[in-house]
């Protein structure tokens, strides 16, 4: 048997990845599959209310019952791919909203009453078009 140091074994040791996981999906994408999603939800949809009023701390943790959020979370992919739950702050950090998108997409205040499924969607796919379109809601 020889014996080698660390060093000696790096420099030559051939390797090769135990598993090969799929590469993570881009904010384009997520923030697609969410619109597409919505387009085929079916039942009731509610906004978040009064989310610019609320602490940072209690925004973050802000969640109710058929939201989009509550959509996008019932989606074992978006799961897979890291959604951790249907609160406002994981969903802006899974999504990389901004406090204005976020804002924009899910707060009873931009509605007035008419939420639909398909004005979310149209929003979601707005904000997936990039920092231009992100910089209209600074």
């Amino acid at each position: 048997m020889e014996h080698r140091t660390l060093a000696e074994i790096k420099r030559t040791a051939l390797t090769t990845p135990l598993e090969t996981s799929a590469p993570k999906m881009s904010r384009r994408e997520k923030l697609e599959r969410w619109a597409a999603l919505l387009e085929r939800h079916s039942g009731p949809l509610l906004p978040l209310m009064r989310v610019e009023y609320l602490p940072e701390y209690a925004r973050k943790m802000l969640r109710g019952d058929d939201t989009p959020l509550t959509v996008a979370y019932k989606d074992p992919h978006l799961q897979a791919e890291g959604l951790k739950s249907d609160r406002l702050g994981d969903g802006m950090t899974f999504f990389e909203l901004t406090d204005q998108e976020a804002h924009h997409l899910l707060c009873d205040c931009h509605y007035c009453g008419t939420m639909t499924a398909e004005n979310v969607a149209a929003r979601a796919r707005f904000a997936a078009n990039g920092p231009s379109a992100r910089g209209l809601w600074d």
